[in-house]
């Protein structure tokens, strides 16, 4: 999920804890000489210390890790006198890791978290620099879909006192929707706000969470829906559970649904003065917010024109494999007649209905009991949590993503997540579902980001944080990766796989070009639609997230290709030296880093592997 500075950056900032709340001034001060075995010591105190104080400020992160205690109830502060509090905790947590601790004295684990504790910290400040640049509510991101999703897939429901708790967190939905909403006309004043055809998407969302029972007639209204079924599981007695639904009821109606019903007023205002240029470019200093938002994902010095150069070197690449898959599938013409049928086939969708939907999780349960069994050949590091697919809810499944992946709780009681999104099967191809879980499941994000959930002895930023261009970048080299196990027999597949690919290098030419090239909206889906077999709908939706995510879908190609550049370089070193398993492990067993110390890292095993 999208790490924003918006009015909810303190709950998006607690899925993957990069440092929001902030540090408290009761730190010990180190001694002024510290031996060289107590510098090691004193940074892993340092950093517990700092991750303690963290989550003693962010309730929501406590829960995503699993954690119920006092705090269970609560959201935290979602203002922008706390989005300041926490940068400048940010900053002075920083100095004092400077001034404390020589990198010279530390082991390599402890110098490793030193840099990237720095990395991270400065990548905060650049991005602080355009705090007020983001949009509040947008059709990906926002209370108005954020903060259902989390009670009804984060907050758990074990006792009596869970649902008391979730009963809280209604009541304190409506402050905090209402302090999203001031920051919103806050930004609009300063003509920061999403293009106009963003505003029926959130519009859209916020009336399906006030649907229906208690706020009316009709089905359950998701939230009351998802009380009503975690409450109907507790062991005690039917009266019990009647007072709770009541008042989780009564909590909806006086705190939820004003507060909805304001952000649809406000939206439905915002709307009538939005303006229809889509690129960042056209706001103050847009090219600066670029270029920070380029080097904040991909972790890189790469320039928007070098983005968008490469971008195109990979669209020609992928064409000319693509070519190869056509010859094998026997359809005749050029490479357009082949988009044209790829994408209009009746055989490559599963139908718009219940069964179509069940037949796409049943072809995802076939790949996923395909990769499964052959993943010791290449890994010897598995993760221990297990993996779940679910579609999209139905309240956000119109305005998400395709695929979206959720990592496991450290203490197991949360499985790693797949969700795909059947809203429109026509958007999703049976062509990619290999693709896609190779990506989002294993060997992609559920590999990745499980062992990273599990790593022992490692700073707690580094076990829930992210770096997106090697998160990302590793899920695209696992679609890859699944051509080199032996998957994707049927070329079909084969060119599903490399039809997300080509997304992802499309993505480098049309993020640069909305918002450096001042591309208009409809020239970036014309250029998709020229260049792919990308389905209408999906083109569309890809476009839309891209123009309110500046940079973030050219992390995807850029980690790839350095991981795919670091393997080739480690093989060509190593000959038969080389251990495939012993790479991937040196790729994931540090979690997410910058490529430039992934680098590194491949470096060190290189050399050791000498």
């Amino acid at each position: 999920m999208r790490i924003t500075k918006t009015a909810i950056s303190a709950f998006a900032i607690a899925l993957v804890q990069l440092g929001t709340p902030a540090m408290a001034q009761t730190m010990a001060p180190a001694p002024a000489a510290v031996a060289e075995v107590d510098q090691n010591a004193a940074i892993k105190a340092f950093f517990e210390e700092y991750d303690a104080q963290q989550l003693a400020l962010s309730p929501l992160g406590k829960a995503y890790r699993g954690i119920k205690d006092s705090d269970y109830g609560r959201w935290g502060d979602f203002s922008t006198a706390g989005e300041m509090r926490a940068q400048a905790a940010e900053r002075s947590a920083l100095k004092e890791m400077r001034a404390r601790f020589d990198p010279a004295k530390l082991s390599p684990e402890n110098r490793l978290s030193f840099r990237l504790f720095e990395k991270r910290a400065e990548r905060s400040e650049a991005a602080f620099k355009y705090n007020d640049y983001g949009y509040v509510f947008d059709q990906m991101n926002g209370a108005q879909s954020q903060l259902p999703a989390f009670l009804i897939n984060i907050h758990r429901v074990d006792t009596k006192s869970d649902a008391r708790a979730y009963v809280s967190r209604l009541y304190g939905l409506g402050p905090g929707m209402m302090e999203a909403i001031a920051q919103a006309k806050a930004r609009a004043a300063q003509g920061i706000m999403p293009p106009k055809w963003v505003y029926p998407y959130v519009i859209n969302d916020a009336r399906n969470v006030i649907t229906g029972a208690p706020f009316g007639d009709g089905p359950d209204a998701p939230l009351y829906a998802d009380f009503k079924a975690k409450v109907a599981k507790l062991n005690i007695s039917q009266i019990e559970k009647d007072l709770l639904i009541a008042d989780a009821a009564q909590a909806l109606n006086a705190s939820v649904k004003p507060a909805y019903e304001a952000l649809i007023a406000e939206m439905t205002a915002q709307e009538k003065v939005a303006g229809t240029d889509d690129g960042v470019w056209r706001f103050k200093d847009g090219a600066g917010y670029y270029a920070e938002r380029l080097a904040n994902y991909t972790t890189t010095n790469m320039t928007p024109d070098q983005i968008h150069n490469l971008g195109l070197a990979q669209v020609a690449r992928i064409h000319k494999e693509m070519g190869v898959v056509q010859k094998k599938m026997g359809v005749k013409g050029d490479l357009q007649a082949f988009f044209n049928y790829m994408r209009t086939e009746p055989k490559f969708y599963a139908p718009e209905t219940a069964e179509g939907r069940a037949l796409y999780l049943s072809e995802t349960q076939k790949a996923q009991d395909a990769v499964t069994p052959l993943l010791p050949k290449w890994f010897g590091v598995l993760p221990k949590a297990p993996l779940v697919v679910k579609p999209v809810e139905a309240f956000r499944e119109k305005s998400a993503g395709k695929a979206f992946y959720q990592s496991p709780s450290p203490d197991g009681s949360r499985p790693g997540t797949y969700y795909a999104n059947l809203y429109k099967m026509a958007d999703m191809p049976l062509t990619e579902v290999e693709a896609l879980f190779y990506h989002e499941g294993v060997p992609g994000h559920h590999m990745q980001r499980a062992i990273q959930t599990e790593l022992k002895d490692v700073p707690a930023f580094r076990q829930f944080g992210g770096v997106t261009a090697y998160s990302e970048g590793w899920g695209l080299y696992a679609e890859k990766l699944g051509k080199d196990m032996g998957l994707y027999t049927d070329p079909a597949r084969d060119f599903g796989r490399l039809q997300l690919e080509l997304h992802r290098a499309i993505r480098l030419v049309v993020d640069s070009g909305l918002h450096h090239k001042r591309w208009t909206r409809e020239k970036a889906i014309k250029y998709v639609e020229d260049n792919s077999a990308d389905a209408p709908g999906g083109i569309v939706k890809a476009i839309e997230r891209y123009i309110i995510y500046p940079g973030q879908a050219t992390a995807y190609m850029v980690g790839r290709l350095k991981i795919s550049e670091l393997r080739d370089k480690a093989q060509k070193a190593l000959g038969k030296k080389f251990d495939i398993r012993g790479f991937h492990d040196t790729v994931l067993k540090s979690g997410p880093v910058p490529l430039d110390i992934l680098e590194e890292q491949v470096d060190a095993w290189i050399a050791s592997r000498k």
